[in-house]
């Protein structure tokens, strides 16, 4: 049987909701986490008691809205390394979009930034694909590293390091940053370097076109 159509109130909802979220991500983004929950409506321009239909708490809305953020990265990805089969490729590809994103979408940079290392553990966004891909690489013998998991704590810490430098040096070139640092893992994690050095220069899909979805 299929789902019913929305109902003009499950509409109304969503809205609210996605305002809230879409607020959220604007107080993260700009480090402004201790923000009373009278700050989130009135920028998402909600009332009070909207609020409580949605979230229990700001803590809630908060970790909502780094989900959210995390799994709209996320679909850009998957969608943009959907034809890939070689591990090491499907990495690259996504790192180097992940460093592409932080200048073309600031704001997505930054809720990421200053959630900081806990979307090492989440379950959303960049930290489980980099993880399928890292053990994925290991288990294809593309990639020889004693410990997959010491491999993703490399990365994941690449990932926001390069974030941040980037936002600190906006003269730096982005492109040529995540290309190198791509590079650099690929050949820690047993690629040769010749081979390493290919994968990270090979052309991107078109990362434009999926933006638009994407957080601004």
């Amino acid at each position: 049987m299929a789902d019913a159509a929305p109902t003009r109130l499950d509409r109304r909802k969503a809205r609210t909701r996605a305002a809230l979220i879409h607020a959220a991500q604007t107080f993260i983004a700009d480090g402004r986490t201790s923000a009373a929950i009278l700050d989130l409506t009135q920028a998402a321009d909600v009332g009070m008691g909207s609020f409580y239909n949605h979230f229990s708490s700001k803590d809630e809305l908060f970790r909502a809205a780094v989900e959210d953020a995390l799994d709209r990265h996320g679909a850009v990805l998957d969608e943009l390394t959907r034809d890939m089969t070689d591990p090491a490729e499907v990495f690259a590809c996504s790192f180097r979009l992940t460093g592409r994103l932080h200048r073309r979408r600031p704001q997505l940079s930054k809720v990421l930034l200053n959630t900081g290392p806990a979307i090492a553990t989440s379950a959303h966004g960049i930290a489980p694909r980099a993880r399928r891909d890292i053990h994925a690489g290991v288990r294809t013998g593309r990639f020889t590293v004693a410990d997959p998991e010491l491999a993703f704590v490399i990365a994941a810490g690449a990932a926001l390091c390069l974030g941040q430098l980037l936002h600190t040096e906006p003269d730096r070139d982005d492109t040529q940053a995540a290309d190198q640092i791509t590079e650099d893992l690929l050949r820690t994690f047993g690629v040769p370097a010749d081979e390493a050095h290919e994968i990270s220069r090979r052309p991107l899909p078109d990362l434009d076109r999926l933006l638009p979805h994407a957080v601004a």
